[in-house]
């Protein structure tokens, strides 16, 4: 291919022109990249003007660099984990759910916070109110995917139960503590994709452009109030979530007086 002679950044021509590459198979998803030298010699520009436009190309997503090994054209393949989003108790009242996949990487961090805008409308509280917070960085031992784990427990929820106490308990052993305190639980969730802040790229060890799928779920009692919060942060392009769905029947009818 001959030098570059679109108008517009030059960075910007060798971005497009590599883009184009990309989409028609010529670098196909996995490939590396020619090198440095080589897209130099191919598109007749300066090495920085290379490197503006893998930077470009890396910011939308296209193209991942791996230290010491170079360029490669990100891979559009399936994810390597699946998450499956249930909750399951046993005879025994044992509750089980999908995170029993994951192993804590450090201690449970332990903290007070309050209720944002967000999370005051799926808890049911005003903004400010004051709970338990409790963060979990969590590894699946199989494919190294990482996940961050946030319980949040109104101190209404966590008062004359063992939660005052230890709110860093696990989560299946807080659906056991609810129902012994007389709840009848059940749950709502929340799915969507955004892209990461600036600390959860670092944590969960994210490569540039890759979103993060963020689940919010609400325990709730019989009579359908908030009890506690959990949000769950994995990489959008390494794990995807499972649920099962049961079909329900339509309500009873209520009486007329």
């Amino acid at each position: 291919m001959g030098e570059i002679q679109r108008p517009g950044a030059l960075y910007k021509q060798v971005a497009a022109a590599i883009r184009d590459a990309i989409t028609t198979g010529e670098f196909p998803p996995g490939a590396p990249l020619p090198s440095e030298t080589q897209l130099i010699a191919r598109y007749g520009v300066s090495r920085p003007t290379v490197r503006n436009a893998i930077a470009a190309l890396r910011t939308e997503g296209l193209i991942e660099v791996i230290h010491g090994k170079g360029s490669f054209v990100r891979s559009a393949g399936n994810p390597v984990l699946t998450l499956e989003r249930t909750v399951t108790r046993d005879e025994a009242g044992n509750f089980t759910t999908g995170q029993g996949i994951w192993k804590p990487v450090e201690e449970p961090a332990i903290h007070r916070t309050t209720t944002t805008a967000a999370t005051g409308v799926l808890l049911g509280l005003d903004e400010g109110e004051a709970l338990f917070g409790v963060d979990r960085l969590l590894t699946d031992p199989t494919t190294g995917t990482r996940a961050l784990h946030r319980t949040l427990i109104p101190f209404a929820t966590a008062e004359g139960t063992a939660l005052a106490e230890h709110p860093d308990t696990d989560p299946e052993r807080i659906y056991a503590l609810l129902t012994k305190a007389g709840h009848d639980l059940s749950w709502t969730e929340t799915t969507r994709a955004r892209m990461p802040l600036p600390d959860e790229r670092a944590t969960l060890q994210l490569a540039d452009a890759v979103p993060v799928i963020h689940t919010a779920r609400t325990t709730l009692d019989n009579e359908d109030r908030p009890l506690i919060l959990e949000e769950l942060t994995a990489s959008g392009d390494r794990a995807q979530l499972t649920y099962r769905l049961t079909a329900t029947g339509p309500e009873q009818a209520q009486p007329t007086a």
